[in-house]
């Protein structure tokens, strides 16, 4: 499963005129893979699907995204319903429920910042970024992308030029050695990935066990009268006055997720379901 987003305007635009980053992330090893571009358009999104992911890793059982119209077009429609892949949206204006490609993008962002010397020749920063992701310790995960990916940690610049033991074992291997050394590891691959599926779960429990300790989640039930948050936030010559609120809408169905549908006063269904957190009670 794959989530992908887009990263950008980015600015200053990059010296060959590139100003969007696409991002896709697998969730379970937390490999990213990245490319920039001047714009990210339907065309563009089909391309980095099948180049960058199908044609690499095989097809994945599905990808998430936003709601954005290039990443849900008709092109892209038919390039998951061609390879019978699955292709979900996020709830409106909730980029948390992709947390993993959110983090992955700031993360990104963040190396490619410290990274960039020439702020117009970021993007040939961006490779050196991701192998510097792939090849870091995931907290999620408590391993390297790399690893549960190739079976082996990458070698390192800082282990060539100061060699690391690993290093100064393997030259002296001999061939043979050295490819039942390598089979060996493959063999373990499963076994890793199995280590870091168990280390995923006990990491998202202490992580639902803190939020719940914080966050109270609003409760609706069907037939509730309630307050649509206008989004995005609306800006006009009233300013302050500007009313943030919506309504009311009747809560058509409540889901356990906290996601709600609502239909108007007149019946009609809104077109997107709404999180809770972007609604209210309504008091007559």
């Amino acid at each position: 499963m794959w989530g992908m987003d887009v990263i950008g305007l980015i600015t200053p635009k990059a010296s060959n005129g590139h100003r969007f980053i696409l991002v896709a992330i697998d969730y379970f090893t937390k490999w990213v893979e990245a490319a920039s571009y001047a714009n990210v358009t339907q065309k563009v999104v089909c391309k980095f699907i099948q180049k960058e992911i199908i044609c690499r890793y095989g097809l994945p059982e599905r990808i998430i995204t936003d709601n954005a119209s290039n990443l849900n077009g008709a092109m892209v429609k038919d390039v998951c319903a061609k390879f019978k892949i699955k292709h979900h949206n996020l709830t409106t204006y909730r980029p948390k429920m992709n947390g993993a490609v959110e983090a992955a993008n700031k993360n990104i962002k963040k190396i490619v910042e410290k990274m960039t010397e020439v702020y117009k020749d970021w993007h040939e920063k961006l490779p050196f970024a991701l192998h510097a992701y792939r090849t870091s310790v995931r907290t999620s995960t408590g391993a390297t992308p790399y690893s549960l990916v190739y079976g082996a940690e990458a070698v390192l610049p800082v282990e060539v030029e100061i060699p690391s033991l690993r290093v100064l074992m393997e030259t002296k291997l001999e061939d043979a050695e050295w490819v039942c050394s390598r089979y060996e590891q493959l063999n373990l691959i499963e076994e890793k990935r199995l280590a870091a599926l168990c280390h995923g779960q006990m990491y998202q429990r202490r992580m639902i066990r803190a939020y719940e300790k914080k966050v109270h989640p609003r409760q609706f039930r069907e037939g509730e009268l309630v307050l649509k948050r206008i989004l995005p936030n609306q800006t006009d010559f009233r300013g302050k006055w500007m009313p943030n609120w919506e309504g009311p809408y009747v809560v058509k169905k409540a889901f356990s997720g906290g996601a709600l549908i609502l239909t108007d006063m007149d019946g009609g269904d809104l077109p997107n379901p709404i999180n809770a957190d972007a609604v209210k009670k309504y008091y007559a």
